[in-house]
């Protein structure tokens, strides 16, 4: 199995910027599909962003609006998210995970907040 720890969230006001962090542990992600989600209170969790193994390949929902970069360093087995231009119905709880093991095993998730 994988551990993932999120970090870098934080309150940041509407136009501002953040980049998360997610370390795992555990197990090599190198070969892994690595995906960010977030899930706000009362909604679905909602994939923003994914990125092949060798981080060529990056993909990102409608909701990301050019404004998410998922990037990757396998030598750190690590996987970021920049965010821009944040606006307030980005406020939520942000996850990394990976299909690789049926996204069984979750982080804490890091808050991120936005608002004026």
């Amino acid at each position: 199995q994988v551990y993932f720890v999120e970090s870098g969230g934080g309150l940041v006001q509407p136009g501002g910027s953040l980049r998360l962090s997610c370390a795992a542990s555990g197990a090599t992600i190198s070969k892994f599909v690595m995906n960010w989600y977030r899930q706000a209170p009362g909604k679905e969790r909602e994939l923003v962003a994914t990125i092949d193994p060798e981080g060529r390949t990056t993909t990102y929902p409608t909701s990301a609006r050019g404004r998410f970069t998922i990037a990757r360093d396998n030598a750190k087995n690590t996987v970021y998210l920049q965010m821009n231009s944040l606006k307030l119905e980005d406020t939520a709880v942000y996850y990394c995970n990976s299909p690789t093991y049926g996204l069984r095993y979750w982080g804490q998730g890091t808050q991120v907040t936005v608002s004026s």
